[in-house]
């Protein structure tokens, strides 16, 4: 399982979503820190749900870090987020 695929699985299942899109951008960082042969260290995040209606942006954060977990956080490199209630 591609680690873009984890991410999707992680998010959609802790939480009810309406936008929910996972970009691996690798590539674009190529030569880069923590860039890998192979892609999958760089990614962009897009998520809508209500529940991060009632969170600062640093509790929506938070939230997804905890949701996808310190194994899966540390195998990647970069995560950009995009976060809507």
């Amino acid at each position: 399982m591609q680690i873009s695929d984890e991410i999707h699985a992680k998010l959609a299942k802790g939480f009810d979503t309406s936008v929910l899109d996972v970009a691996d951008t690798s590539e674009g960082h190529r030569g880069h820190a923590g860039w890998r042969e192979g892609g999958q260290t760089h990614f962009r995040v897009t998520i809508t749900s209500n529940a991060f209606e009632p969170m600062s942006r640093l509790a929506r954060h938070r939230a997804i870090h905890e949701c996808l977990g310190k194994d899966l956080i540390g195998r990647i490199h970069a995560l950009e987020l995009i976060v809507n209630a």
